[in-house]
């Protein structure tokens, strides 16, 4: 067993997916408490040693006890499902009632012990899940400082990318992305407002989903905007993703808009088609975000254009956004921010000392450079707002976000052009989906003369995730372009 163990760390951890693992686990070839100490042992090579990724901000003191349980439970009364026993790292934005931190990556809250689970952290226990640890992100899920670098934050320090150090890491899932980028853990959860799940995804050549807002509860994860936020899956797989999104969907009367997913008791797994993108009308929104792309960077997106064709997709190229370049504001987020963030913060220990954003504000100054090595100004920007939301100046930027990004935006041209989905590269054009509250998913579209990942973005209209996986599933079957980093094996 010992010498099984030991190929299997060195040969077979790499890239292996959750279906591998329960083969290895209902075959009693591992156990789920191997799996753990295997994922440790590369933590403690490649996270905190060697490369020094630096993605992992806390491990779970209690993950092989978890472990053990949960091999007991399989051994005395079976298997809970796919996540049953699969080691899972969430963002330290996402409450956990346990001996964890929920931090935010701040200083501030560096002591903060929530009092109840989040509500898909909930959900991720009830299926057997194991949660490995905490990851690094851009502090305060990157709403804090106007020129904070992705993946920075005060108490977790910087987060590099394993496909190289030169190379962004893409925020704010910064720690989500590098963990399973490096073969960390099986699988992760971020978080995103606008970008911040497809933006690492990108960078890190995983799958990334950031669900229509309103298909996972928002409840327990430290909030930047509940008009945005959303959490999704983060994987090496759009399997791996469908799996996790299975276990994250519902609903919660906690999270009002979660009453409106009609998604709640789908398998996503059954939208994982080879043959999704045949018939599919897709159009590229080129004006803008590909004049953004370097030349190498341009010829990876025109080699994933011409595959899609390949693939049996209609492509419509271009199409015009007629709100692209329309000009936008960040109202939304600096007034919903103070009051969300308020209500959070009366759910903490009192003994923490902050109540309020205000109170975080000081204590940042207390703390000093090391806890504002790049100062606060969207902080001082947000807490300068009235806190109320009657004000005109968020109601008319509420409503012009809303009309701006659905009516004159995404809805407008996928209905005039009768598309399926849109395309865009990496992570750019992610805000108009993002004030829309609508899905978006990554894909590793192939990498750069220099080692860069490349990511093709698919967008679609609210609650479109089936739609959107049967081409992102597709897509990935024909090209497999994932490598694991070098740096990480």
């Amino acid at each position: 067993m010992d010498h099984y163990l030991e190929q299997l760390k060195d040969e077979w951890l790499i890239e292996v997916t959750i279906e591998e693992i329960q083969e290895q686990l209902e075959s009693n070839k591992i156990t789920s408490r191997q799996l753990v100490l295997m994922y440790l042992s590369r933590i403690a090579k490649v996270d905190q040693g060697g490369p020094k990724i630096n993605s992992i901000i806390e491990v779970n003191p209690e993950a092989l006890h978890i472990a053990d349980s949960l091999d007991y439970e399989r051994k005395t009364k079976g298997s809970r499902g796919p996540l049953h026993g699969i080691p899972v790292v969430i963002k330290d934005n996402i409450d956990t009632a346990d001996k964890m931190h929920t931090s935010a990556g701040s200083l501030v809250l560096a002591e903060s012990y929530a009092k109840e689970d989040a509500t898909l952290v909930k959900q991720l226990r009830e299926a057997g899940a194991i949660i490995l640890g905490k990851t690094n992100l851009t502090e305060w899920a990157n709403f804090i400082a106007e020129d904070m670098p992705t993946g920075y934050s005060s108490r977790g320090g910087q987060v590099l990318n394993p496909y190289g150090t030169d190379f962004i890491v893409g925020g704010s899932s910064a720690g989500s992305g590098a963990a399973i980028a490096a073969n960390l853990a099986v699988v992760a959860v971020g978080t995103e407002t606008s970008g911040s799940i497809l933006s690492p995804a990108s960078q890190n050549s995983l799958v990334g989903i950031k669900p229509t807002v309103g298909l996972i509860s928002r409840k327990g994860i430290i909030p930047i905007s509940h008009t945005q936020d959303t959490a999704g899956p983060m994987a090496r797989s759009v399997k791996d993703a469908a799996i996790l999104l299975n276990v994250l969907t519902g609903k919660d009367s906690q999270d009002p808009i979660t009453l409106t997913n009609d998604l709640a008791d789908l398998d996503f797994t059954n939208h994982l088609i080879k043959e999704g993108l045949k018939g599919k009308k897709i159009g590229i929104a080129r004006e803008t975000y590909f004049d953004e792309l370097n030349e190498s960077h341009l010829t990876v997106m025109n080699n994933a254009i011409n595959k899609l064709k390949e693939l049996g997709a209609e492509v419509v190229d271009p199409i015009t956004i007629p709100s692209t370049n329309e000009e936008w504001d960040i109202n939304v987020l600096l007034y919903e921010f103070k009051t969300d963030l308020n209500a959070y913060l009366k759910t903490i220990d009192s003994s923490i000392g902050v109540r309020t954003l205000a109170d975080v504000i000081k204590a940042n100054e207390q703390i000093g450079e090391k806890a504002l090595k790049f100062g606060q100004k969207l902080f001082l920007d947000a807490n300068a707002t009235s806190g109320n939301l009657i004000e005109p100046e968020y109601l008319e930027s509420l409503e012009k976000d809303d009309t701006l990004s659905k009516t004159k935006g995404i809805d407008h041209v996928m209905q005039e052009q009768g598309l399926d989905a849109i395309v865009f590269p990496n992570n750019f054009g992610a805000m108009i989906p993002a004030k829309a509250g609508y899905p978006s998913i990554t894909v590793p579209a192939g990498y750069t003369n220099e080692g860069e990942p490349v990511g093709i973005t698919f967008t679609a209209k609210a609650y479109m995730e089936p739609t959107l996986l049967e081409i992102a599933y597709s897509y990935e079957q024909a090209t497999k372009h994932r490598v694991a980093p070098f740096q990480a094996k």
